[in-house]
Formats: structure tokens, C-alpha cells, sequence
């Protein structure tokens, strides 16, 4: 016979001995399970630690914690600073990037021909553009055969640029003489070349020749006509040639393409000869402006820079850096070591 033991359930529940937690067998005490930490984290109880250590810091030591925290902004002043100049330049940079070919006419021009001015025509007749009268002369300049020098470079300028399909011509100079009236050495320029009929090249030169009309010095021939062509093409020059006396090569060669950084093998000098008259006194003139430059490469400080304030009697604001935001640096710079700033064709 078979008995059936059942007790309200046929399945079996576990008994609870002891109630949970750890039992203490000989106590016979519960005992308490430790809390686990938590594992949150509490920022306003940080800062208000790290605040009070702060404050007690500034009470053992004032002038030294003025003194950290000084230079803490002045490092935030400066990083923000770097980093906003920055972002504008890269700004500007793209902005001006974006459909070069539509923004800039000149575009398609790659090579810079630079013909560094001298004088300010002031004739209304244009005539007698190798005659000295027809200029305006300073009294260095007063020499028979001086104005035809002048028309040389002009000449010489329009030829290298007709040979040469990726050039663009920059006449470069400014209002530089008060008792000329306003009116620049690069239009002056520009003006002779046009009486001139473009010496025979009109039809391949004339659409491509421009003026850069600020320039008070030969360092300020050379760079602001860089930005200018920068300007003009949206891009830098890959070569740069520059048409002037033969014996100021020296001083654009060794001084002003060094004083920029423009690499020496992209870099060209076409001189012409001085009048037969004044050659002697120019060697001279030139040698001391030559060892100016040298010790001043940027021309802003002492004689140079009093002789571009000279140059300006018309306070004409130089509109430069604003068309070559990417070599701003190059002109605030005022030393006597190169330039060691980035530059765009370093």
C-alpha cells in the first residue's frame, strides 16, 4: 500500500535557518554587513575643499598667489589671443580661396615683374618723357640723361613681361614728393608706358601692368608689391623679378629678398645703367643706404625710417597687410635678425 505524504504543496520550500546577514554562531548575534561606498562623485564638495585650501593658501602666502594668478591670465590672454589671430587669418585665407578664379581677374599669373619707381612725371604733355624737366627731381637726381633712365626701366619692365605669358607687371611707387602734387611714382610709370605704346607690346603687356602706389622705399618696393600681387591673383608670386639700376642689385638681392625669405633661385634682378653724369655720386649714395639696410634690413628705425616719413607728405594710410593677411606678421616686424615668423614661399 502506498502512502502519500503530502503537506499543502508537492514541491519542497527552503527553510530559513537563520535570518540573512552573517550569523555569529557562538553570540548567536546578527552581525551588520558593511556599507559599500558610494561611488558617486560630488564636484560641489571638491570645489568647496579645493576653495578653502585656496583660501587658506592666500592667507599663509597673498603676494605669491596674486603673482600665480597674474600669470595664469596672461597665459589665457595670450593663448586666446594666438588663437583668435589664427582663426582669422585661416578665415581670411579661405575666403579668399573660394573661387579664386571668379574673385581674382589676374588669377592666372604666377610670376611678379617689379619696376621700382624713381620719380613723379609732373608734365601735362607727355611728349618729352625723357626730358629731365618733365619730372620731378630731387637734387641728386639733376643730371642730363636722368629721365631717359627712367624710360628705360620702364621699357625694360614691359619687355621681360611680354616674354614671359605668366607675369604680371607692378609698377611701384607712391605720392613721394609734396611739390609734385598727389600723384604716385607707379602712375607716373604707367602713364609713360602708355604715351610709349607699351614700346611695340600693348596687346600682350598693357591688360596685365598695375600699379602698387604706396611704396616709400626700396624694402617697400619690394614687399608691399609681393602683397599687392597677392591681391590681384590671390595667390603669391612664384618668381619675382625686379627691374632697377644695376648697382642697387646688391641691395635687393642680398638685403630686402633676405630681410622676406624669398627663396635666393626664384629670385631675379634686371639692371639698367645709370647717366654717365651721375654715376659717380649714385655708387656713392648707394654704398651708404646699402650699410643703412644692413643694420636696420627692415628700414624702421633711425635714418630710414625718418626718410619714408619724408616720403609721405600726403599721410596716405598704407592700406597693407589687409590684401596678405597670411604675411601680417612680416610687416609689424622690426629687427635686426631675419624674420623667423611662417612665410607663405619659405
Amino acid at each position: 500500500m502506498k502512502l502519500n505524504y503530502s503537506f499543502g504543496s508537492s514541491s519542497p520550500k527552503s527553510y530559513k535557518a537563520y535570518p540573512r546577514g552573517d550569523f555569529d554562531l557562538e553570540s548567536g548575534n546578527l552581525k551588520r554587513s558593511r556599507k559599500v561606498k558610494s561611488s558617486n562623485f560630488y564636484p560641489i564638495k571638491m570645489l568647496k575643499s579645493f576653495g578653502k585650501r585656496i583660501h587658506s593658501y592666500y592667507k599663509l602666502h597673498p603676494a605669491m598667489l596674486f603673482m600665480i594668478s597674474l600669470s595664469i591670465g596672461v597665459i589665457i590672454l595670450i593663448v586666446l589671443s594666438v588663437s583668435e589671430r589664427r582663426f582669422r587669418m585661416n578665415g581670411n585665407y579661405a575666403r579668399f580661396d573660394k573661387g579664386v578664379d571668379a574673385a581674382y581677374p589676374f588669377s592666372k599669373f604666377r610670376n611678379l615683374v617689379m619696376v621700382a619707381g624713381h620719380s613723379v612725371y609732373t608734365s601735362s604733355s607727355c611728349e618729352k618723357v625723357d626730358k629731365e624737366d618733365s619730372w620731378f627731381l630731387e637734387s641728386y637726381q639733376k643730371h642730363l640723361g636722368q629721365a631717359a633712365t627712367f624710360v628705360q626701366h620702364i621699357q625694360k619692365g614691359v619687355e621681360i613681361t611680354a616674354d614671359d605669358n605668366d607675369a604680371l607687371l607692378l609698377f611701384s611707387g607712391g605720392e613721394t614728393r609734396k611739390d609734385a602734387g598727389p600723384r604716385s611714382e607707379a602712375q607716373s610709370y604707367w602713364t609713360v608706358a602708355e604715351s610709349k605704346g607699351w614700346f611695340g607690346k600693348q596687346e600682350s603687356v598693357r591688360g596685365r601692368a598695375l600699379t602698387e602706389e604706396h611704396a616709400r622705399d626700396s624694402f617697400e618696393n619690394l614687399l608691399f608689391s609681393v602683397c599687392r600681387f597677392r591681391e590681384l591673383t590671390g595667390t603669391y608670386p612664384h618668381n619675382i623679378t625686379v627691374v632697377g639700376y644695376d648697382f642697387k642689385e646688391k641691395r635687393f638681392k642680398h638685403l630686402h629678398r633676405y630681410a622676406i625669405g624669398f627663396p635666393e633661385t626664384r629670385f631675379f634682378y634686371s639692371g639698367t645703367s645709370s647717366s654717365q653724369t651721375s654715376r659717380e655720386a649714385a655708387l656713392k649714395g648707394e654704398a651708404l643706404v646699402r650699410t643703412q639696410f644692413q643694420e636696420d634690413p627692415y628700414g624702421c628705425k633711425g635714418s630710414l625710417r625718418r626718410k619714408k616719413l619724408g616720403r609721405d607728405p600726403f599721410h596716405r594710410s598704407i592700406p597693407y597687410p589687409n590684401g596678405c593677411p597670411e604675411i601680417e606678421g612680416l610687416f609689424r616686424y622690426c629687427g635686426t635678425a631675419p624674420y623667423s615668423g611662417s612665410l607663405p614661399w619659405a
